[in-house]
């Protein structure tokens, strides 16, 4: 099958020359360097739950105080649009490595930075100020680095790999997850708390900051490893060409609008079920059964270091599946591969309130079978995405479609989600619903398109 018809890709043989890298540092430098975006989100994700609606926000009621905190954690994902388009047009115009090192340090440095911040006690709506520019400025970072950490891996896959190799950066989502989120559990261990539901005054007072300060050392170690990639053969093959554009974004809303909006909407199932999955379940997993205050929504009534546990032993699933989509997608087609995982995903979204009501075993199978699917779903557009635009806009393109799925998905899901929770009085079901709706909008656009896997990737 070829390529959406209003790419100018065309249908063949990828190229079997070597690539520039070695396949080792193909899969290193694009794993290490999600892995260290991925845990510097999932570190802030952590926090806006457990941390910050008590120190960056004003006392009162401590619902609206997590949606204020969501609030700021959705600020990113509009910031990451801007840049896909910033990051893109570099990453077409001058090459992917530079413009990767670009965005891993623009991430390490406001990550750190936060680590740094003084609270709301300390310097009033200052704190608030700075914690939204600075998670903008993580946005706008995460917006350049997935599309050429994806590029690094297709455009160095060898014949019939691609989608294998896309599963590399797909693959530092559940991994940087694990990081962050052992870390945080591992400092609430050591400060332990009296009440199950808050963390302890000396978590409050500093542990929390650890994490993002660390984040400093994973920093230098992706810098190693990405400093040492050359380019992709399918970039030097069309810069030497002549066929890079000097302006990308024109080039792609022009020429491949279609493809940007079939990708977005490719991503949306993804990303809203990737935030309830993590960000919306901690609060729902960590509630009370039954709240002493009404400004509180009844949930699981795990302790903290409990439900993270076993959110981790769900990401484990949600890794080993991101693997095994990468050969599916290979033989089957992306395409067909996501259509059946769409379908499943809906059908998840229709059992929660059963799945959730059935005890610790309920709730765990709920985990594992949310975060499979997440693998499933997440790792093939690691390949899909870049595929749908050729190379003198991929970058931006791939880039693009993404990050305003972000927005459409991300940005809003942990906020609807709550308030859809406290709509239910407590129940998930509307959360599930809303999940299953998004899902569908996901089918249409894979049903309204057309399989990629044997465009030639150097075009």
């Amino acid at each position: 099958m070829s390529a959406p018809s209003s790419s100018p890709q065309t249908t063949s043989t990828q190229t079997t020359s070597a690539p520039a890298n070695p396949r080792s540092r193909v899969i290193l430098a694009s794993l290490i360097g999600t892995t260290i975006e991925f845990y510097d989100f999932y570190v802030y994700a952590t926090a806006a739950v457990l941390v910050f609606p008590h120190l960056f926000f004003p006392a009162g009621d401590e619902t609206t105080a997590l949606l204020q905190s969501f609030a700021v954690f959705g600020a990113a994902m509009v910031a990451r649009p801007i840049g896909a388009v910033i990051f893109g047009h570099l990453g077409d115009k001058h090459g992917r490595k530079a413009t990767l090192v670009g965005a891993l340090l623009t991430m390490g440095i406001a990550t750190f930075m936060i680590g740094l911040l003084p609270t709301y006690l300390m310097v009033g709506w200052l704190a608030p100020l700075l914690l939204v520019i600075l998670r903008i400025a993580q946005g706008f970072a995460l917006g350049g680095e997935w599309s050429g950490a994806a590029l690094v891996a297709t455009e160095n896959a060898p014949k019939g790999k691609r989608a294998w190799y896309g599963t590399f950066p797909q693959l530092g989502a559940p991994i940087g997850f694990i990081i962050a989120n052992g870390l945080f559990l591992i400092i609430a261990a050591a400060l332990p708390s009296d009440d199950p539901s808050m963390p302890s005054e000396a978590f409050l007072e500093w542990g929390w900051r650890i994490p993002f300060l660390f984040s400093v050392v994973m920093v230098i170690v992706g810098l190693w490893v990405r400093l040492r990639l050359v380019e992709s053969t399918a970039f030097s093959t069309a810069s030497a060409a002549g066929r890079l554009t000097k302006l990308p974004l024109a080039t792609v809303f022009q020429k491949h609008w279609r493809q940007l909006v079939l990708g977005t909407f490719f991503m949306l199932a993804t990303y809203v079920l990737f935030y309830l999955m993590t960000t919306f379940s901690l609060s729902y997993g960590r509630s009370p059964v039954s709240p002493e205050s009404p400004t509180v929504q009844p949930g699981l009534g795990y302790s903290y270091n409990t439900f993270v546990l076993m959110l981790i032993a769900g990401v484990v699933f949600f890794g080993i599946f991101t693997l095994v989509s990468g050969p599916l997608a290979d033989k089957w087609g992306r395409r067909k591969t996501l259509i059946w995982v769409t379908l499943g995903i809906i059908a998840f979204g229709l059992l929660w309130v059963p799945l959730l009501g059935a005890g610790t075993v309920g709730v765990m199978a709920w985990l594992v079978i949310g975060f499979s699917l997440m693998g499933l779903t997440f790792g093939p557009m690691g390949a899909l995405l870049p595929e749908l635009f050729p190379t003198n806009v991929r970058y931006t393109g791939s880039g693009i479609s993404y990050n305003v799925s972000s927005i459409l998905g991300a940005a809003v899901a942990p906020f609807i989600a709550v308030a859809l929770w406290s709509a239910g009085d407590g129940s998930p079901f509307w959360v599930g619903i809303y999940l299953a709706a998004m899902a569908v909008l996901t089918l249409i656009a894979l049903i309204l398109s057309k399989e990629t896997k044997d465009v030639d990737i150097d075009a």
